[in-house]
């Protein structure tokens, strides 16, 4: 089976990508998958990846950026896909474009899947993700409150999908409407508990507390950033534990989220960790009624989590 995913909106390419994987796990739960990057594939490798193995194991094979691929190896993987392997899924990920458009030519000619996933650049295809979002989580969402989360969050999906998953675990109901919008998400939108948390596990303190300070000023939900904050260290906490070659898929992250997270890890040890996600615990607790003062425990556990970062 040969994949080919074209666009150039990387969340939707991900989900694409993750779709086939996780397609091909459920046939085999074994299945080896091999995450590789364009400008690193030499030839011959996807046929020594690809060849027939002794115990009949089935294999997943992902080549992203593969504009990046050479010439050799752009021939080396159309003649694959004319005649691709039982026990192999080979999935490629090409932005589209004029660079190495060799590929998407040759691939399309062979009986292989394509899926397209461009930009959405019109406002009606927005509000669809985002009503499409609500819907994955089990809830559905009025059409002005789709709008009014639109507003407040921005064009960019992945700060969508993110602020739709949020939204629907926070809040109660079977039907999201504009007042649950404006509760979480009133006020400036750039300054949301993404960037609340990314500088408090990057251990820049004044940033982190002028954030939440504005964000809770604006009406942002407390408990909204304290999500945030526990995501942030949660991913920080896998990626940690994970091993070295470890792949995207069998962390459940994307891999732009591993590599953030890689980047974030500077500094941070197991006990700061740990410590770390003890005082967003006690946070949550506090935020939801457990004390008096919400502000007080968000600034409080953005001290311990700066606090921690050396902690080994």
């Amino acid at each position: 089976m040969v994949t080919l995913v074209v666009g150039d909106e990387e969340l939707l390419a991900e989900r694409a990508v993750g779709v086939v994987v996780a397609a091909a796990k459920a046939q085999d739960a074994s299945a080896e998958v091999h995450d590789l990057v364009g400008g690193k594939v030499e030839p011959g490798e996807l046929t020594r990846l690809t060849s027939p193995s002794l115990f009949g194991d089935r294999s997943v094979v992902v080549i992203r950026s593969a504009q990046d691929l050479s010439k050799e190896t752009i021939a080396e993987v159309v003649g694959y896909a004319k005649n691709p392997a039982d026990d192999t899924v080979l999935v490629l990920v090409h932005p589209g474009g004029v660079k190495g458009k060799a590929l998407i030519d040759g691939i399309k000619k062979t009986r292989a899947d394509v899926v397209t996933v461009s930009k959405l650049t019109k406002p009606a295809e927005r509000l669809d993700f985002v009503k499409g979002e609500i819907k994955r989580a089990g809830r559905t969402i009025t059409g002005e409150a789709a709008q009014a989360l639109l507003d407040a969050v921005g064009n960019d999906l992945r700060e969508l999908a993110a602020a739709c998953s949020q939204l629907a675990f926070d809040t109660e109901g079977k039907s999201i409407d504009l007042n649950a919008v404006a509760r979480y998400h009133k006020g400036r939108a750039e300054v949301s508990g993404f960037t609340v948390a990314d500088s408090a596990v990057e251990g820049r303190l004044a940033d982190a507390l002028e954030q939440v300070r504005w964000a809770l000023g604006t009406g942002v939900a407390p408990v909204l950033l304290v999500s945030a904050l526990a995501r942030s260290l949660r991913s920080l906490a896998k990626v940690s534990g994970a091993g070295r070659n470890v792949q995207a898929a069998q962390l459940g992250m994307a891999p732009w989220q591993i590599n953030n997270a890689k980047r974030q890890l500077r500094g941070w040890g197991p006990e700061g960790l740990s410590a770390a996600l003890m005082a967003v615990a006690a946070a949550d607790e506090q935020v939801k009624g457990g004390g008096a003062d919400p502000a007080y425990a968000l600034e409080h556990a953005i001290q311990t989590i700066v606090a921690s970062r050396n902690g080994r």
